[in-house]
């Protein structure tokens, strides 16, 4: 009888710490397909409003520091002038994402691809990333540009 209670007990223990691996792979599956929609619809103002969290840090690779209020109002101004056509096109390689509970650092390597054919530009970029409410929000990124020698 007592084996049975002990069984009883220890069963749901089991069962989460058996699940945690692939409970894992669906956020590193969720964080990869975000950091990709958002790099490839990167002048979409919607997407944007959904990647950044209300309290981001940027640190850009121009050394300025700012936040999402800040990105947001870069979109009213590109809004009085340009044509709809992004002048870069982004995508992300050698992708690195690793999960502590209910935070995740994702770093990557960022190309732009000018629309003009102009020579490729590559940054190495870290965000942190934290779950609130069941949605991942990034609330600090770095930005640093690779020399063009070294990007290639």
């Amino acid at each position: 009888m007592q084996r049975i209670h002990f069984i009883a007990r220890i069963l749901p223990i089991l069962l989460i710490l058996l699940s945690a691996p692939a409970m894992a792979q669906d956020d590193v599956a969720e964080l990869t397909a975000m950091l990709e929609h958002f790099l490839a619809n990167a002048e979409d103002r919607e997407v944007h409003e959904n990647f950044w969290a209300e309290d981001l840090v940027y640190s850009s690779s121009a050394g300025l520091r700012f936040g999402k209020a800040d990105i947001m109002q870069g979109f009213d101004a590109a809004a009085a002038g340009s044509d709809d056509s992004p002048a870069v096109v982004y995508s992300g390689e050698e992708i690195d994402i690793r999960l502590y509970d209910d935070m995740a650092v994702v770093a990557f390597k960022l190309v732009g691809t000018p629309a003009d054919g102009s020579e490729k530009l590559h940054y190495y970029n870290t965000g942190t990333f934290l779950k609130r409410d069941g949605n991942w929000r990034v609330v600090a990124w770095q930005a640093t540009k690779i020399p063009s020698a070294a990007g290639s």
